[in-house]
């Protein structure tokens, strides 16, 4: 069918939905017209619930994770401050979480250096990083990063950027293969990764 036949508000619908990562026109079409059959009440909440995400949730001054008053994360007294896992995206915190093995801090890059989209070393957030050494708290430093050739290059960087520090510096044991990222990976094998790190 042409795109062109549809009204323009279910058009529009259409053109969001197919912004989300792994949906293409067929799926949003379907998306867009399942919500017609919504009762009005649902897609007024949905609507408040989308705003709410860029107006309620927040990032955290200090490891960047999301939060919406404060961060679960830096104030949990229980947590292990002499560690620091460096990670790509918000996400993961959770999938780490979920493995119920690590119990130290989280930090959360803001990009990974990649030319082709013009991020630059600069562009990573070393400044916060680096902030979090200056209390001299952290001992040791794990590079979570995943296993893509943008992560290798920043993961280079952050380490001879903290070599100053006197911390232990400590990739993934990935057993990974190369171009996946931690979204993919399954429960049991990033706790094997975790558990089995080494320097780099």
């Amino acid at each position: 069918m042409s795109q062109n036949l549809y009204p323009e508000p279910i058009e529009k619908v259409i053109n969001f939905f197919k912004k989300l990562s792994g949906v293409g026109r067929k799926t949003a079409e379907r998306y867009a017209f399942e919500l017609l059959e919504w009762q009005k009440e649902e897609t007024t909440q949905f609507a408040e619930n989308l705003s709410n995400l860029t107006q309620k949730i927040k990032r955290c001054s200090n490891c960047n994770c999301i939060i919406d008053n404060t961060c679960n994360f830096c104030l949990d007294q229980t947590r292990d401050s002499n560690v620091l896992c460096i990670l790509s995206s918000v996400k993961d915190v959770y999938l780490f979480e979920e493995t119920k093995t690590y119990k130290g801090h989280y930090h959360i890059l803001d990009h990974l250096i990649n030319p082709i989209e013009g991020k630059g070393p600069d562009d990573i957030g070393l400044d916060k990083l680096l902030k979090r050494f200056e209390n001299k708290s952290i001992k040791e430093v794990i590079v979570a990063l995943d296993a893509t050739l943008e992560a290798d290059a920043t993961a280079l960087y952050i380490k001879k950027a903290l070599e100053v520090n006197d911390v232990k510096i400590s990739r993934l044991a990935f057993g990974i293969p190369m171009g996946s990222s931690l979204e993919q990976i399954d429960e049991g094998t990033l706790t094997k990764a975790l558990m089995g790190r080494g320097s780099f």
